[in-house]
């Protein structure tokens, strides 16, 4: 039994059943024994691979279309360029290195890097040390003024809490309790919960799942970007609402119990953007774009083939199977979504479509 498995069944002992969005946080950021605090989870040798590791063309692409945006604003400088939990600095690396022709860009940039994690702090600065990165511990820590900003599989792992639905109409939040030495679900007393009130048609012992540091986000990202300028960017996977129990853990790159083994798994659930697009308001919402339909019309099938002209053997055929996992909609391609958030009145983001008024 881990360290930190033992705090937190002394801890329900002591204080009661922890809801998910406590379990979250303590897995995932506990000063000593948090996930991300204490480890590199990314790549073929941690738990999970994200887009900007299975290929250098996401990054270029995303930095493209950061550097489009700005020019299309009138080119603000100064401006600040942040990333939500940057991984191992590897997107932003990628960008700016295809933006290094655009001009102006770099010498009106001042790159923002919002990390928790002390190991992942370590890896970007040394990825990114030519750019003179700002760290910081949370958004509100980034400078005003004009904000284009990045958020790649950042929205999943914030704290979620889930809800089932009761045969009367009230709902019962699921809970986290022990039994023993184990964790075990279970679930609080039922009572009427006004914010839930909008999911009318939540079928009796359907799941669904809210994100207050979600929307809290959102909120203070459209405020600057509506108020000063900029652009947001957000890419994770979900839909336009919350659909059931999508709570998973990951190690190892493969699902595990998430109860088993606290801060040693990825905890991760699916991103509802509808609420993220509402909360960000006076900022103006793009409809909701399957990431291999945005990649396509960035033009990332033909930066392939250029790519693909100087590779050979199995170094060709791993960058076609990085392509089709990006792109295609039984890999990543469909499950997962991007959003972007610009001032209202500026014009249209490329590669999306105008959202809802």
């Amino acid at each position: 039994m881990t360290g930190l498995k033992d705090r937190l069944i002394a801890r329900i002992a002591r204080l009661g059943p922890l809801s998910v969005a406590d379990y979250m946080a303590e897995c995932l950021l506990h000063p000593t024994d948090g996930y991300y605090t204490t480890r590199d989870p990314l790549g073929r040798a941690g738990d999970f691979i994200t887009a900007p590791e299975i290929s250098q063309m996401f990054g270029e692409l995303l930095g493209l279309w950061l550097a489009q945006v700005w020019m299309d604003q009138g080119t603000p400088t100064p401006f600040c360029l942040a990333e939500l939990g940057p991984g191992r600095g590897t997107l932003l690396a990628d960008a700016l290195r295809a933006t290094l022709a655009v001009p102006g860009f770099h010498a009106a940039m001042r790159l923002h890097l919002v990390e928790a994690s002390p190991p992942l702090r370590a890896l970007q600065a040394k990825a990114l040390t030519a750019y003179q990165p700002q760290f910081c511990n949370q958004l509100t820590d980034l400078p005003e003024g004009p904000l284009f900003l990045i958020a790649n599989e950042f929205f999943d792992a914030l704290p979620i809490r889930q809800f089932q639905k009761q045969v009367n109409g009230d709902w019962s939040e699921r809970m986290i309790g022990a039994l023993g030495d184990r964790l075990v679900w279970g679930l609080a007393p039922p009572a009427p919960i006004a914010a839930l009130a909008g999911f009318g048609d939540v079928q009796p012992g359907q799941i669904i799942e809210t994100c207050a540091p979600a929307t809290a986000l959102a909120g203070e990202i459209g405020r600057r970007i509506a108020a000063q300028g900029g652009a947001a960017l957000i890419i994770d996977y979900g839909d336009r609402e919350s659909c059931g129990d999508t709570f998973q853990a990951l190690a190892a790159h493969a699902h595990v119990d998430p109860l088993a083994d606290p801060g040693q798994a990825d905890l991760t659930a699916h991103v509802a953007f509808d609420p993220i697009a509402t909360a960000a308001r006076p900022a103006r919402a793009s409809a909701l774009c399957p990431q291999g339909v945005f990649l396509e019309r960035l033009g990332i099938t033909q930066r392939a083939e250029r790519l693909a002209l100087s590779l050979h053997g199995d170094a060709r055929q791993s960058h076609i199977a990085a392509h089709r996992r990006l792109t295609h909609p039984d890999e990543m391609g469909h499950l997962f979504k991007v959003l972007a958030l610009t001032p209202m009145g500026s014009p249209l983001p490329p590669a999306l479509d105008p959202g809802p008024p």
